[in-house]
């Protein structure tokens, strides 16, 4: 049984689920995925159905039960978590991470002692958040090698000093829309049919982009060298160039998620996959994450690679909500 938030959102959500468990079907029509994009490179992210259900489900659950009694706190437009699963143990599967928000700050804002944080983006909060679990681990790490206890994800690198995610271990990130940028502005609404992209080669499209001071949305930056942000510029006025959620993710699809000072102590940490409430493309959300990069990012000191995650969109879809985005941004880890 499914449900949404209108008979025809609820119909096609029962559709892709049933599609999914009896032939196996992605849920965007494959001539779109594969539409303008090599075969090679489109042909293994997808990724089951059942447990993109699983993790969009377990985010909303847990961001249910933590703002439930404050409708202050439930309201958003935004909303993302991180989820481990454990390969070793299906059933396994825990929230790591749950954020909402859709702000970045001014440039007047900026601090120097890093007493702000300059994005508040969900996906980007959900990923702080990580890397505070992530910290916890390591801690726990030290405590284990002082009293032998507690467990932890991580384990020792093999005649190198270091750790590394033990191999069962997975990470997924949810987002309830796509990401702001280069994998939303040429998102189709979920209730069209044709998720083809007719126009691949204009100019706009992989476009780093950057995201409106203390609103939504997001605008191209122009390539040169005059271009460059600087801390005097902002200070005297300039716009602060914030990263799109989409740049971000395809940053973190190279060097890892874990961050420059964790990359001292960790190797790189890469998401398993990303599953969308609503909003979905294949081809543009590939493209946004992975795809525009492939044939620059090549010869990659080991151990850094391009990771190309799995992705798929929830049975449930999300409705979009027209209504203004609170100003504040909500997050949790379990730590």
């Amino acid at each position: 049984m499914k449900s949404g938030n209108s008979k025809k959102l609820a119909k096609a959500a029962a559709a892709r689920q049933t599609l999914s468990k009896l032939y196996g079907l992605i849920a965007t029509p494959p001539s779109a995925v594969l539409h303008h994009t090599p075969i090679s490179s489109m042909c293994n992210i997808h990724m089951p159905q059942t447990l993109a259900d699983k993790i969009a489900k377990l985010v909303c659950e847990k961001f249910s039960e933590l703002t439930s009694g404050n409708p202050t706190l439930a309201k958003r437009k935004v909303l993302a978590g991180i989820v481990m699963t454990n390969e070793n143990d299906l059933e396994d599967m825990k929230v790591i991470s749950v954020a909402t928000g859709t702000k970045c700050i001014n440039g007047e804002h900026l601090s120097l002692q890093g007493q702000c944080i300059n994005d508040c983006h969900a996906e980007i909060m959900a990923r702080r958040c990580l890397l505070h679990f992530l910290y916890s681990q390591l801690d726990k790490l030290v405590q284990r090698k002082v009293n032998g206890q507690f467990s932890t994800v991580f384990e020792e690198l093999e005649n190198q000093k270091g750790y590394r995610i033990q191999p069962q271990y997975k990470f997924h990130l949810y987002i309830n829309t796509a990401p702001c940028g280069d994998a939303r502005i040429f998102a189709p609404h979920e209730e069209e049919a044709d998720r083809t992209d007719r126009h691949p080669n204009r100019q706009s499209r992989g476009l780093l982009r950057t995201k409106i001071e203390s609103g939504e949305g997001t605008i191209p930056i122009k390539a040169g060298a005059d271009n460059i942000q600087t801390w005097d510029g902002v200070l005297q006025g300039e716009r602060l160039r914030t990263m799109s959620c989409s740049d971000k993710i395809a940053k973190w699809n190279v060097v890892g998620l874990q961050g420059a000072l964790l990359s001292h102590f960790l190797e790189p940490i890469y998401l398993e996959s990303i599953v969308l409430g609503s909003l979905f493309s294949a081809i543009h959300m590939y493209r946004a994450v992975c795809g525009r990069i492939e044939q620059t990012v090549q010869g990659l000191p080991s151990p850094y690679r391009l990771n190309q995650p799995k992705m798929n969109q929830g049975s449930s879809t999300e409705s979009r909500q027209p209504q203004k985005a609170p100003t504040i941004s909500v997050n949790w880890d379990c730590g």
